[in-house]
């Protein structure tokens, strides 16, 4: 900043400065007592006391293993043409543990790696190998066996690069990569740590596994309601159920050879396990298995993997990465903005402990952090895209967060943590119509879930990777049929559509405005109230006035037709309270109308 002649900018407002902390750290908005202890207590120790108590909830884990999700590749379903249903949701609910019991970095990569080749290796260890499962699988006949066994090795050979090391290791499949350091024979010494696995390329196909019930490919391990009250507690499952969750098994030693082109069926030269030396030599004390590479992948002397993170954990919290390439830190990426920065954030995450955390708690406590996001003339002029950190970012929330958002400011949200995945709202006929398979597998209808189920986070919302979430789709969401670690950012008129039409939204608009009818008896503060609910701040004297002009008309025209009001007010499945339908469906587009503003789904 000196050297461009930059100072930097104030302090946020505490209320603001609040809202950026807990959308950054639990995907959600502060609750009412957040907001309370604040006012309450608004000193520097009081803030710090604040970030402990969002780091301590249990949304921290589902914020952290939303992220995650995109860079595993998780989905509910196999892929591929016919893309029937997999049991891998308990593997989801141990990546939330695992952030909320602050497992080290380290080991949550190294048991994702290879935790069932520790000694004597727990359960939770084995279930958290369901990392490397978690790729596409066909369940197509007539499939030649080899070829796809092969796409799913290549697949966890790709994931570790782009995932992990943040290299683009694919380049490197059928030659020598073109600008980085990683030669053909570097990338299939990779591929054969992972290419031990006791699976075929095709089980069985999708009507088999749809009569037998059959949703996890070997190798699995079947999971137990009592296991769910000892060894695996945190995994919500229902009563007198039994799971089966794809996880690692190796079998005997395979050999490994470049594949010409990267063809399955023409193998060349014999390779050993191995890792590209110019990244960082792989130890001749180190098995040459999984554990090995995990070893490799987390040592103090990679000097990759705690770079990737911390650059990703950055990217999380400011909208763009140190490295603005997260996946990809070779000679086609981007320069770090900030060098030295980046390095003494890494070294310092590991030493200690590779605690996430600490990471995140340093980084939203710091001067940087808590900037103002105000866009001064200078800082417009002289750095628009804010590469100086001259000034707090501003940047859209995910789909996902927007729909949490708005769930949770209406007070419908369902905080329960864990357990399968669920169906809410979605236009009719979806998957019918992209159904390629007829009646193949158990995705073929989409039924919707009721009750409390509707309103569950979207990190459970199920996810078919032929057709994702339409509403995650359209705020940029992947398919997930690979490893994806930096979404798209995109402005397009369906995400404003989506925002304004959407069953969810007006919902959640109805249920906010009937609740506030309901308890509010000074009905001059109905909308300072609305406004105050959902975007934590005061809003200032012009917006208040508006929003009451907007109000005001709105509820003499509902006065003139109450029909209206009662259709309006129909929307969506959650309970219906008794108030007057006038000012209920005035407040209720009120209500609509702050949602779809841009400061409501921004992070700013």
């Amino acid at each position: 900043m000196e050297e461009s002649g930059l100072l930097p900018s104030k302090r946020a407002e505490k209320d603001i400065l609040l809202r950026r902390m807990a959308l950054a750290l639990t995907g959600l908005p502060p609750t009412a007592d957040q907001i309370k202890k604040l006012q309450k207590d608004p000193s520097e120790e009081g803030l710090e006391r604040l970030v402990d108590e969002l780091l301590a909830s249990p949304a921290y884990g589902e914020r952290m293993t939303q992220v995650w999700l995109d860079v595993s590749r998780y989905a509910d379903s196999h892929g591929y043409q016919d893309d029937s249903y997999r049991t891998m949701w308990p593997w989801r609910d141990w990546v939330i543990h695992a952030f909320n019991e602050n497992l080290p970095y380290d080991d949550f990569l190294t048991w994702q790696l290879a935790g069932d080749l520790l000694p004597d290796a727990t359960r939770e260890q084995i279930l958290a190998t369901g990392f490397n499962r978690n790729h596409p699988i066909t369940q197509e006949g007539g499939v030649i066996q080899e070829e796809y066994r092969s796409n799913y090795v290549v697949d966890r050979t790709n994931t570790l690069g782009k995932g992990i090391l943040g290299i683009t290791l694919e380049c490197a499949k059928c030659h020598d990569h073109k600008y980085d350091a990683i030669s053909q024979k570097n990338y299939f010494e990779v591929y054969s740590f992972f290419n031990q696995v006791n699976e075929k390329g095709l089980q069985m196909d999708a009507v088999q596994a749809k009569n037998q019930k059959y949703f996890a490919d070997a190798p699995y391990i079947t999971i137990t309601q009592e296991e769910t009250k000892s060894v695996l507690d945190f995994i919500n499952m229902k009563e007198n159920e039994k799971i089966n969750v794809m996880v690692m098994n190796d079998s005997a030693p395979k050999e490994n050879y470049v594949l010409n082109r990267g063809n399955y069926d023409d193998p060349t030269d014999e390779v050993l396990p191995g890792t590209p030396e110019r990244i960082y030599p792989f130890s001749e004390d180190l098995p040459k298995n999984r554990l090995g590479l995990a070893k490799w992948v987390t040592s103090t002397d990679n000097p990759l993997t705690a770079r990737v993170f911390v650059n990703r954990t950055w990217s999380m919290l400011f909208g763009r990465g140190l490295v603005e390439t997260e996946e990809d830190f070779g000679v086609q990426g981007s320069l770090p903005t900030h060098p030295k920065l980046l390095d003494w954030l890494s070294r310092d995450f590991m030493e200690n402990g590779w605690d996430i955390k600490y990471l995140l708690k340093k980084i939203v406590l710091s001067a940087t952090y808590q900037q103002s996001s105000e866009l001064r003339p200078e800082l417009k002029k002289a750095d628009p895209e804010n590469k100086l950190l001259a000034r707090a970012p501003r940047f859209r929330m995910s789909g996902e967060m927007i729909r949490d958002y708005v769930l949770a400011t209406s007070g419908v949200l369902n905080r329960e943590i864990g357990g399968p995945s669920v169906k809410p709202y979605q236009p009719a006929g979806l998957w019918e119509e992209t159904n390629a398979g007829g009646n193949r597998g158990v995705l073929t209808k989409y039924v919707e879930d009721e009750g409390e189920k509707l309103y569950r986070r979207s990190l459970y919302t199920l996810w078919k990777r032929t057709l994702p979430p339409p509403t995650m789709s359209i705020f940029d969401a992947p398919n997930r049929d690979f490893c994806e670690v930096r979404r798209q950012k995109t402005n397009t008129p369906l995400q404003a559509l989506a925002l304004q039409n959407d069953v969810q939204m007006l919902e959640a608009a109805r249920v906010l405005a009937q609740n506030e009818v309901a308890a509010n008896t000074d009905a001059d503060s109905l909308v300072q109230d609305v406004f105050r609910n959902i975007l934590v701040r005061k809003p200032r004297t012009e917006e208040l006035q508006t929003l009451e002009l907007y109000y005001e008309d709105a509820f003499a025209k509902f006065l003139d037709s109450k029909e209206d009001a009662e259709k309006l007010l129909a929307v969506g499945d959650y309970e219906k309270r008794d108030t007057d339908p006038a000012k209920t469906a005035a407040l209720m587009l009120t209500a609509q109308v702050i949602y779809n503003l841009d400061e409501t789904i921004t992070i700013e």
